[in-house]
């Protein structure tokens, strides 16, 4: 595991480090690579519910490494997490800034909790750039008249003013994203791990689920077992089938 995504294991929780700290966190290669690893890994391990994503230093991401990107590397690599995210579901300690490639992966996150004063936003316009990551759907998710300032201007915006526009969830002193971050992750990992994929699924792809998916929760041991937990006033023992 490269030391460029740090990991560790709280419960069912994976928190997941970028640590690049002396470059911002920028995304190079090598680290979309790290992340890919990671991400990856805990889509598919059962044992792991939620993921927490925060980046070390002062600053979650600060978008592309530009020097790196004006040398010519190939910066495909985190293209299939700005689109589908994973199953698990992920939340976003978002302190510093958060620009660019940065501000898509907060994108690609479930759950958004950032410091007061974070700077976010796509300012790849000013290098000539756009953002391809996923920052222009930014008008499927907020009124086409932000997306289009973001988008064009480059400017960023105030974990406040994100907050109002409804792209992000909390917005606390910096020394409480993290616990806040960690509270809601294992606030998700405590629910039964069928229904929070489909919940995710249906959710992202804007549809209903068809009768299979239905079934396929509705009918599962854990459904039973939340029914029982109910029933006999106790947390409930998911088995994730």
């Amino acid at each position: 595991m490269s030391d460029l995504v740090l990991t560790e294991r709280a419960g069912a929780v994976l928190v997941a480090t970028m640590n690049r700290p002396q470059r911002r966190n920028a995304l190079s290669p090598s680290m979309m690579a790290a992340l890919t690893e990671v991400l990856k890994g805990a889509e598919a391990d059962p044992e792991v519910r939620a993921v927490v994503l925060a980046g070390a230093g002062p600053v979650f991401c600060a978008g592309l490494d530009l020097r790196e990107f004006a040398a010519g590397a190939d910066f495909r690599g985190l293209r299939w997490f700005y689109r589908e995210s994973i199953a698990t579901p992920v939340v976003a300690a978002v302190q510093g800034a958060a620009l660019g490639g940065g501000f898509e992966l907060v994108l690609a996150c479930d759950v958004v909790v950032a410091a007061e004063g974070t700077r976010l936003g796509i300012p790849e316009v000013t290098r000539g750039l756009f953002a391809a990551g996923g920052g222009t759907t930014l008008s499927w998710r907020i009124p086409m008249v932000y997306a289009l300032e973001m988008g064009l201007t480059g400017e960023p915006v105030t974990a406040e003013r994100a907050a109002a526009m409804g792209l992000v969830n909390r917005v606390l002193p910096a020394d409480q994203v993290f616990d806040e971050a960690m509270r809601l992750a294992q606030r998700i990992a405590g629910n039964g791990p069928l229904g929070v994929a489909v919940t995710k699924k249906m959710m992202r792809e804007r549809r209903w689920a068809d009768p299979a998916e239905i079934d396929a929760v509705f009918e599962s041991e854990d459904a039973k077992e939340g029914a029982r937990a109910f029933a006999e006033r106790r947390p409930p023992v998911w088995k994730g089938r």
